[in-house]
């Protein structure tokens, strides 16, 4: 395990202890027991998690939100019996999911539907990728005219160039130091885009402001706080977004994510791991789960335009080089350097 992995689970097992999960749900009145920790929102999950505990109605299912960088810091320490493990784990940070297993964390698992995933959403068969959901760009379309409004990175740094005043504070995105998906798509950002250094030049230039969380993201720029907003998770965006808050998906390139699914080497229940993996995987659970925006672009003419711009972060070893010691290192220096000037939210 590389030092960077130790000092993660460091500072996450303390984080873990002060606030444990963020929330917690039950499902089905069974007696046997299954625990999922996820960091994805109960209400956005609770149509599948309720329609899977009436077709197993001897489980009692327990569902924990949490957010990635603990959540990683539970597993890792369940990993080494030190605390329960969970039955499932399911997050969006899922270059800590390929660490797990990595480290001989998950539990083998194949199946027909498993099988039928694409390459870059299963590794080893023992992490699976369910969803598929864009990082996108959004903006307050009460505050930003449409033919203002950037299609690209490069139409970004024009806005921010052009008219700084308006945008100074204005700008939000994910706090790469706070937030595991936030630092993942910064990180792949840096290897995608020749736009990277300039976009984070440009960020600092504007004072941009680097926040924990979707929700607050989205309600920033609906109350026209934030004009703007920029890698925010698609999903998010399509289930919690007022009217006044457009999307946009980058011509240049969309990163799609496919949130990670593991069952833990320890887990109590593996079966119920299985058997609900399997469910949303299935035609009737990948259904529900476009419903709430973790399947997007289900209309043809988007799908269209997405495909030539879309880039998916696979679930593979190369993932593990964002989380090595000197890389991790370096590149939160660059962050610090571009946000240190912003402006507390």
């Amino acid at each position: 395990m590389t030092r960077l992995i130790q000092a993660l689970i460091a500072v996450a097992v303390s984080a873990t202890a002060a606030f444990a999960q963020e929330d917690v749900a039950t499902f089905g009145t069974g007696a046997t027991p299954f625990v999922i920790r996820s960091t994805t929102d109960i209400a956005i999950l609770e149509p599948a998690l309720t329609a899977f505990a009436a077709d197993h109605p001897d489980l009692a299912i327990t569902y924990e939100q949490w957010g990635s960088n603990p959540l990683h810091a539970n597993a890792s320490s369940a990993c080494d019996g030190e605390t329960t493990p969970a039955d499932a784990v399911f997050s969006s940070a899922v270059h800590l999911m390929v660490s797990l297993v990595n480290r001989a964390c998950a539990r083998p698992f194949v199946s027909d539907r498993t099988r039928a995933l694409p390459a870059t959403r299963r590794w080893r068969d023992e992490v699976w990728g369910v969803t598929q959901e864009p990082a996108v760009m959004i903006y307050n379309t009460d505050r930003i005219a449409p033919e203002d409004v950037p299609q690209s990175r490069f139409d970004l740094l024009d806005l921010m160039r052009d008219d700084p005043v308006t945008f100074r504070a204005r700008i939000a995105t994910y706090d790469i130091e706070a937030s595991g998906l936030g630092y993942l798509f910064a990180y792949i950002d840096s290897l995608e885009a020749t736009t990277f250094g300039s976009l984070l030049e440009g960020l600092a230039r504007s004072d941009a402001i680097a926040t924990c969380c979707s929700a607050e993201i989205i309600e920033g720029v609906s109350t026209g706080e934030y004009l703007f907003a920029y890698n925010v998770l698609g999903s998010y965006v399509r289930n919690a977004a007022p009217a006044n808050v457009g999307v946009i998906l980058p011509e240049d390139y969309t990163l799609f994510l496919s949130r990670a699914y593991m069952i833990p080497a320890k887990a109590r229940n593996p079966v119920a791991a299985e058997q609900f993996l399997d469910f949303l995987l299935s035609e009737r659970g990948q259904a529900m789960l476009a419903s709430v925006g973790l399947l997007y672009a289900t209309d043809p003419d988007e799908l269209r335009t997405v495909q030539s711009a879309r880039r998916s972060i696979p679930l593979a070893p190369p993932l593990l080089v964002a989380l090595d010691g000197s890389t991790e290192r370096q590149f939160l220096e660059r962050w610090t350097d571009a946000f240190s000037a912003a402006p507390v939210p």
